[in-house]
């Protein structure tokens, strides 16, 4: 854990060895106990930013933003430089879990970000920021989907996660500042943000079903008559690679699916794919004419949206065992 030390005078040996005890109480989980040194750490201190940076990034650690926006402003009139400082950021973050958009506004602005003339000082930061990666459930079965970065702490997902995640297509995620790995697509490298909360839930469910598709021209078609009607289709049986930590925490090549080769970093059985492996394309391998995919869309449409992708070629196109999973 980084400790940032920006102070205006050199802070007191107790006070690092109180601070640098928190943190490794912190890698622990043991939030309550670090919480009792960090307090410790500002009575010590109280003049240095740094002790109340620390303290609202805990706070933030354990979800209880109005006490992280408490410690943060305090850390933020501490500050002896105007810009760039990670107190900022992280008050960024704070205020936008919040809704505290005027806070958020002199946040992001403070740190050096430049936000578009003429919003209302409470409306909703919007940012064209693009599109990247973002790692769901960081703590429990994780599974980095790509989303599109709406500000500096938000991302809505557009990939249609594993119910195993419990997260939705179309949901928007808090994600934290600092990237944790790397994916590679057409030779750009985004950051992989981790998700800190759900921001904001989807209404959208999402199905799971079986396809037969004898061509990938034929899985092509669902994809995009469901983006049609406003929703999204994925192909999980070439699109979902199973990863050890360390490499889904690495720089790794991103996949759409739609290319042909098998990953090797892929911890899925070759020769049974699906949401266990990755395998797409038919470059040295056979087409899979049984897909499982994902579908997220409202439950009065889904069967309709597949009957009406079989009536397109009824001899090359099925499905079956369609489910609502999450």
């Amino acid at each position: 854990m980084r400790i940032f030390h920006r102070a205006r005078h050199r802070p007191s040996a107790t006070w690092r060895q109180t601070t640098d005890r928190a943190f490794t109480l912190i890698g622990d989980g043991r939030y309550e106990d670090a919480g009792a040194l960090l307090v410790m750490a500002a009575d010590l201190e109280p003049w240095l930013s740094d002790s109340w940076f620390n303290l609202a990034l805990l706070h933030k650690f354990r979800r209880d933003w109005d006490q992280a926006r408490s410690a943060g402003l305090r850390a933020v009139a501490l500050l002896d430089r105007e810009q760039g400082a990670p107190d900022w950021w992280n008050l960024g973050i704070t205020a936008t879990a919040l809704q505290d958009w005027p806070l958020a506004r002199r946040a992001w602005q403070a740190y050096g970000l430049r936000l578009p003339a003429g919003a209302a000082l409470d409306s909703p930061v919007e940012l064209d920021l693009g599109t990247t990666p973002v790692r769901l459930s960081p703590e429990g079965e994780s599974e980095v989907v790509w989303g599109r970065r709406l500000d500096p702490a938000r991302i809505e997902v557009l990939s249609i996660p594993l119910p195993s995640s419990g997260r939705r297509w179309g949901e928007v995620v808090l994600h934290d500042g600092a990237p944790h790995g790397e994916r590679v697509t057409d030779g750009v490298a985004y950051p992989v943000f981790d998700e800190i909360e759900l921001w904001a839930p989807s209404p959208v469910p999402t199905f799971v079903v079986l396809l037969q598709a004898a061509t990938a021209a034929d899985r092509d078609a669902l994809e995009r008559l469901v983006a049609d009607a406003g929703y999204a289709a994925e192909d999980w049986t070439s699109s979902v690679r199973l990863l050890c930590r360390a490499c889904s925490e690495s720089r790794m090549a991103a996949d759409d699916g739609h290319t042909h080769h098998h990953d090797p970093h892929d911890d899925g059985d070759f020769d049974h794919p699906g949401h266990l492996s990755h395998l797409s394309g038919s470059g040295g391998m056979s087409w899979l004419a049984e897909r499982e995919c994902g579908i997220a869309a409202p439950a009065g449409l889904v069967r309709r949206l597949l009957d009406r992708w079989v009536a397109g070629s009824p001899g090359t196109r099925a499905y079956r065992d369609l489910e609502e999973v999450c």
